[in-house]
């Protein structure tokens, strides 16, 4: 995907979690993140076993849905997350691990976007929710 990520979401360095979206549809968005050293200030969260927090990898995966969906130019403004439903976590992801992140659009419109997603490291799913975000403007 040649447009930049931050031309398409508000979100910057260090909380910015989309490296690329690789496919988009008004039925899936496909995106990916690889967390590196940069993201180091992360790993405080479960230093022994060197995960990606949870909350991290959903995070990203609502700016995935975000981003795809601007990329389809369903909504424009600025939209903020409003609630989390059935999350549930498979297994943790390592950093320098390639998350590939498949998210399917529920509702779309100017003012509502429900989305559903499910993570992946390489072909293990270790992740799966659905959100909503609303626009805030």
């Amino acid at each position: 995907m040649t447009k930049k990520i931050e031309d398409l979401i508000p979100h910057r360095a260090p909380f910015l979690f989309v490296d690329e979206i690789i496919s988009y549809t008004t039925e899936t968005i496909i995106g990916l993140k690889t967390f590196t050293d940069k993201d180091a200030w992360l790993q405080g969260s479960f230093p022994d076993f060197n995960f990606v927090p949870g909350t991290i990898l959903i995070e990203a995966m609502a700016q995935c849905g975000g981003a795809g969906i601007k990329l389809l130019g369903i909504a424009d403004g600025v939209f903020g997350l409003v609630s989390m439903d059935n999350v549930e976590f498979f297994a943790g992801v390592e950093f320098n691990k390639l998350v590939k992140f498949v998210v399917k659009n529920i509702r779309t419109s100017e003012k509502i976007i429900k989305q559903y997603g499910e993570a992946f490291d390489e072909d293990k799913l270790i992740m799966k929710g659905e959100w909503m975000c609303v626009k805030l403007q």
